[in-house]
């Protein structure tokens, strides 16, 4: 490592420590030098390279020190001072040499710090970074160098002054298989600049000193090499250092033109007619040869790369073959780029038109070719998060420089129809996906009846690039600088917003999308790259420009248009016309994205929840119309006027309590505390953690979500749904009883988030009492008590694609027994939670023995998610609603080993724990969905005081009058149903008790109340309930399908 090879320089000579501070103070601070190097007399060919590690192949522990120090406001220097004491014997010499532990390091390392800095020292913080595996990747220069090195026949090595890390391995974080030789000082116990060590790795590569270059960032190592005879480079840039090292091997070490390779077959070009071209135009009549490459980048407009004497050029042209109307239009391109290099935007410097179709076959446009970096990958490997912020950053800004051409003083003005881009490009997209199509897709045929429905309007026009995105800019080799925007194909005058939705797509496609890869997988904040919403606010703060309204709308249109766009690649490439070799694999992507865009259109229908107010909900009142009141009792507090005050001894078991006024005082107190921690801190999060359910990291669970739940936890708001049958100790909840619990739950369903803050959340509650009901002691310490804490949270694998799997008796999926495991083969789907990061624990239902009496052959088994052989094929939707970050999976579970201890009471005994785990789950669905309902009703009743037709208020019309009656009518019979069912379980058990919650009409209910409740009207309606409606959103879809209901009947209003 770098940081100790100076050691010993500092400890043989104090005149040398001056000289030395200076020269590592220069490195931390990354100012490049001329590079220095001592080297032997002798000569001869070079059969190895040898690497140090530190400042070489990775980034330099020195730079790291530097940086950490500024980071934690430690004194600047405190590192080095720390390294320096003790000398050979100090402890970090002694731990590179492998005679410390980590441990005993740290401690003494984190000592001596604080000595210096006279405060407090985190080295463990220090440690914990440099090892990390975002600090310690390798340079990519440097990782092409040695491929093309041992591509050559010569041999690697690593010679590192390493350490151990706590789990006993040392500290490499190389690929091995780069190197035949790895030398590490703690596993030799000898350090860099010991000749000894240097010795040793020659001899294990088989070599002579002449032989062999070494590589290493300190002179001091570096000039002990070449006192050996070894040829040595001193590196100060990784880049230098490579291209010093092409020098010495006399061969390059990096691709000579980024992205290209050699011409497809099918789009091969007439090199005579061309070079002919050339030479007229550029005015050479050189004999030399032509070089012609192609881009490996861009599937439309194929673009080569030539070399012809002194000049480097791009030639971009249309794919052979007939083409679709307008498409492919080379002609525009050489246009807006010209026009715009005057304006000022970077983009390549265009030299000539020719639009004769017998020099290359179609016409083309010439460019200067610009050397520079194209970001394949939207993630950025290998650069520092405030290196991809500020290249996303110089993404942005450049974007906007385009939009903000004066289309005037550019001549640009008739390059577009001014107005209506969006509805030309939504026509254009659709005529161009029927000209290409091959296949009716469904999606794609819901978007092109949807798309024209729902247009934006347009705000501004401006010049729009049609495919901006990063993989089309040029970026300076060394500055996080746009050098050019390549590929202007698509562009017109339009909507700058289509511009900016379609620059985020990535965010919203997998890694492994083949032709435009994407961040949807990656922590996009942890890599310091911008969300799409910072993007576009950062795009907005830049312009000057209100925060994009219908950016759902634009998603929606923008992965349309890309499906349009695979659809012709994929035609095109059954006749050999595409010019990417992945376009064969474009027909299989054209669905993917035209679902994405149907998701996004389903989430447009959403928009306007987006930015609902954070006002409490209104609550429910039984208080009867009647008096000189409003006809409409604002809504309050539920009370029953006929019912008195209960006593302050909690009530019997046995008693039916059809009122929170009801409840015993402990309870009643426990249901005021939830009702105000909900008043509190519950609603007013809503429109928060709905923006975040809409928003790209909807599958990572939402940091507000965890505070408030450790809010409620300490307001002893947790774990509330344990009867008190199942847990008479209150070992592990609040002892509730069915009924008492059932007004509690009946509150917390009055917002979609609240189950899951108090911990109250299915499958995690079903899945909670089964343990406590039928666990071993082993496995409640085990899953029981991390998903009662909040730690963990879990599934319940039951329903299969292939049977009715309400009748547990007819699972399929199998569970054998095998030398001590039990194996698990099964495809289940709708499993609620599954995909949430923090699930850990599946419940899983199988047959254990066919053969076996039907209600005998089921066993649950408790399998940890981390198991191999369980694989999530996809998340499953609700009209488009995929209710993250838990989800509905469809999961395959192949080959899936479990310890027989897993097993919960034993073989055959499944049917039993499934039938005991449902019975209260019911009453907790029930109560919750009756919330929401009391929920809706109180705001309609709230928006019909405030809306006037035919010449008077709503809540004055007769009929109106008489739906919310209906409405309250179903809420109580409803309400009363379900407490009947929880007071039977209280008293008679579950199984007479479950009888009674499945026979309660809570689904149709619930329709009834929402569908009453939207048509008064329900876009207002909407706007206030957007949580409501986003559960309900399939209920509304049986509606619009069965023709029943009211639906839209007061939309006038």
């Amino acid at each position: 490592m770098v940081l100790s090879m100076c050691i010993r320089q500092l400890c043989q000579a104090s005149h040398l420590q001056g000289a030395w501070r200076a020269a590592f103070l220069k490195h931390i601070q990354c100012r490049r030098q001329g590079a220095r190097r001592w080297t032997h007399s002798g000569g001869g060919t070079y059969r190895a390279v040898i690497f140090d590690m530190g400042g070489v192949l990775i980034p330099s522990p020195g730079r790291v020190a530097a940086e950490w120090e500024v980071q934690n406001q430690i004194p600047s220097g405190t590192i080095l001072k720390a390294l320096i004491l003790g000398g050979d014997k100090g402890p970090w010499m002694t731990f590179m040499r492998g005679e410390l532990t980590t441990e005993d390091f740290l401690q003494e390392f984190g000592r001596l710090c604080s000595e210096i800095s006279e405060t407090r020292v985190p080295v463990d913080s220090f440690f914990s970074l440099l090892t990390s595996e975002q600090v310690a990747k390798q340079f990519p220069v440097m990782t092409e160098a040695i491929t093309q090195i041992r591509a050559k026949g010569l041999r690697t090595a690593v010679l590192s002054n390493n350490f151990y890390l706590p789990d006993g391995k040392s500290f490499l974080p190389l690929d091995r298989k780069q190197f035949d030789v790895v030398v590490e000082s703690c596993l030799e116990g000898i350090c860099k600049p010991d000749p000894r060590i240097y010795k040793l790795c020659l001899e294990r590569l088989g070599l002579q000193p002449s032989e062999s270059i070494f590589l290493d960032d300190l002179g001091l190592n570096v000039k002990a090499a070449a006192s050996l005879g070894i040829r040595t480079i001193k590196v100060d840039d990784p880049e230098t250092a490579v291209k010093e090292l092409e020098t010495l091997l006399g061969f390059t070490l990096r691709k000579v033109i980024p992205n290209t390779r050699p011409v497809r077959k099918t789009m091969e070009i007439p090199k005579d007619s061309l070079k002919k071209y050339l030479q007229d135009f550029l005015g050479t009549q050189t004999t030399g040869p032509m070089e012609l490459l192609q881009f490996e980048h861009g599937q439309s407009n194929p673009t080569y790369y030539i070399r012809l004497a002194n000049h480097q050029l791009v030639l971009r042209k249309k794919p052979p073959g007939t083409l679709l109307p307008s498409a492919h239009a080379v002609e525009r391109e050489f246009r807006i780029m010209r026009a715009l290099a005057k304006a000022g935007v970077p983009v390549p410097k265009v030299l000539d038109l020719c639009e004769d179709s017998r020099i290359v076959g179609t016409p083309f446009y010439l460019m200067e070719y610009c050397p520079g970096l194209v970001y394949k990958d939207p993630s950025l490997p290998g650069l520092e998060p405030s290196q991809r912020r500020a290249i996303y950053t110089a993404m942005n800004r450049v974007l906007c420089q385009i939009h903000s051409v004066d289309l005037k003083a550019a001549g640009l003005e008739d390059y577009g129809k001014p107005g209506d881009y969006i509805p030309r490009q939504v026509q254009t997209w659709i005529k161009q996906y029927r000209a290409s199509e091959t296949s009716t897709i469904p999606a794609m045929e819901r978007l092109i009846e949807w798309l024209p429905l729902h247009l934006p309007r347009q705000q501004k026009t401006t010049v729009v690039h049609g495919d901006f995105r990063l993989d089309n800019l040029l970026f300076h080799p060394e500055k996080t600088e746009v050098l050019a925007v390549l590929d202007w194909e698509l562009s017109t005058l339009g909507d700058p917003l289509a511009d900016v939705a379609f620059s985020c797509l990535a965010h919203y496609l997998p890694s492994s999308f083949p032709i435009l890869r994407g961040l949807s997988d990656c922590d996009v904040t942890q890599l310091g790259i911008p969300t799409a919403e910072e993007y576009s606010r950062m795009y907005c703060r830049h312009t000057g420009s209100p925060p994009i309204e219908n950016w759902n709308f634009y998603l929606a249109f923008s992965f349309f248009r890309v499906a349009a766009i695979l659809q012709g690649i994929y035609k095109r490439s059954l006749t050999g016309q595409a010019s990417s070799a992945t376009a064969e694999q474009s027909g299989k992507l054209t669905e993917f994205t035209s679902n994405l865009a149907w998701d996004f259109a389903v989430k447009e229908g959403f928009r306007l929840f987006k930015d609902m107010p954070a006002t409490k909900p209104l609550m429910r009142s039984y208080h009867t119309w009647a008096g000189p009141q409003s006809r409409l009792h604002t809504p309050g507090t539920r009370s029953y006027v006929s019912i008195p005050e209960a006593s302050p001894a909690r009530a019997s078991k046995g008693a039916l309590v059809i009122s929170p006024e009801g409840l015993c005082p402990p309870v009643r107190e426990l249901y005021q505390r939830l009702k105000q921690f909900m008043e509190r801190h519950v609603y007013p999060a809503e429109p928060e953690l709905r923006s975040h359910q809409a928003s790209s990291e909807r599958w990572t669970p939402s940091p507000l979500v965890e505070e408030l739940k450790e809010k409620a936890k300490t307001e002893g708001l947790w774990n509330l749904f344990l009867p008190l049958e199942t847990d008479p100790e209150k070992k592990y909840g609040a002892g509730l009883t069915n009924v008492e619990y059932a007004h509690l739950c009946e509150l917390m369903g009055m917002s979609l988030y609240a189950p899951e803050i108090f911990n109250c959340s299915a499958p995690d509650t079903g899945n909670m009492e089964l343990l406590v009901r039928y666990g071993t002691e082993e496995q409640k310490a085990r899953w029981l008590i991390p998903l009662l804490e909040g730690k963990a949270r879990s599934c319940f694998a039951m329903t299969e694609p292939q049977v009715a799997s309400s009748d547990a008796t007819n699972i399929e999926s199998s569970i054998r027994e095998e030398e001590g495991f039990y194996v698990i083969n099964g495809h289940k789907w709708w499993i609620s939670g599954i995909l949430d990061p923090r699930c850990q624990l599946c419940v899983f239902m199988g047959k254990t023995d066919p053969h076996a009496p039907r209600h005998q052959q089921q066993s649950v088994l408790l399998v940890p998610m981390d198991t191999p052989g369980i694989k999530i094929l996809r998340p499953l939707t609700v009209y488009g609603l995929d209710d993250a970050p838990g989800g509905h999976g469809e999961v395959l579970f192949e080959q899936v080993h479990v310890p027989k201890e897993n097993m919960i009471l034993g073989p055959g005994r499944g049917f039993e724990i499934a039938q005991g785990r449902l019975g209260p789950g019911r009453i907790h669905h029930c109560m919750r969905l009756i919330g929401y309902s009391e929920r809706a009703l109180a705001l309609m009743k709230a928006r019909v005081k405030s809306r006037v037709a035919f010449g008077k208020p709503l809540v004055e019309q007769g009929t109106l009058l008489a739906d919310i009656a209906q409405s309250r009518v179903e809420i109580e019979q409803a309400r009363l149903l379900v407490l009947k069912a929880a007071h039977l379980m209280d008293v008679a058990g579950n199984k007479v008790g479950g009888r009674g919650a499945s026979q309660v009409r809570r689904p149709e209910v619930v329709r009834e109340s929402i569908d009453t409740d939207s048509s008064f009207p329900i876009r207002q309606t909407v706007e206030t309930l957007g949580t409501l409606l986003q559960l309900y959103l399939g209920l509304f879809g049986q509606l619009f399908k069965t023709g029943k209901g009211r639906s839209f009947r007061y939309c006038h209003d």
